[in-house]
């Protein structure tokens, strides 16, 4: 393993949704991920950087343009993506037909940070094992699992993310 930074390009999904308590829905504020990084205790160099903040089923395809550029301009050869669950297998097809020579996992939660019960600290965490362990290429970590990019989906009817 490297001590190289890793990037963490944040982009939204429920990794970062807050409950709105005034209209009762899960909105976005700002990122949770420095108040996750303390609590992961990581004592890998970071560096973060908000893409932006939206679920997953709003990105277009220009968002996923954002993503990738974003990931072209790195100079950190480590990024971790956070992004929504409903359409992370698109943008990692995006991010991996790019082939930027670079090792890229994307995580996210079924469960909102803030929500007891979420996800988001163990697939963050098997993120930052995935990427710090895999070849170049860009992956998904998710369930505690780690998929190649091409071979993954989201079965919607069991919450869990599956090797096709």
């Amino acid at each position: 393993m490297q001590n190289d930074a890793i990037r963490i390009l944040i982009t939204g999904g429920t990794f970062d949704k807050h409950y709105d308590e005034i209209h009762g829905e899960l909105t976005f504020k700002d990122t949770n991920l420095p108040e996750i990084l303390k609590q992961i205790r990581t004592t890998v160099p970071v560096e973060l950087e908000i893409n932006q903040l939206i679920d997953s089923l709003q990105m277009q395809e220009e968002n996923r343009e954002r993503v990738l550029g974003a990931c072209r301009r790195a100079p950190e050869s480590r990024i971790i993506v956070t992004h929504g669950t409903d359409t992370m297998a698109v943008t990692a097809r995006v991010l991996g037909e790019a082939n930027l020579g670079k090792t890229i996992v994307l995580t996210g939660a079924m469960v909102p940070y803030k929500i007891a019960g979420s996800d988001a600290l163990f697939n963050l965490g098997t993120a930052f094992a995935a990427v710090q362990l895999a070849p170049p290429g860009v992956w998904i970590a998710m369930n505690g699992r780690v998929f190649p990019w091409d071979r993954v989906r989201k079965n919607k009817a069991e919450g869990v993310f599956e090797e096709t």
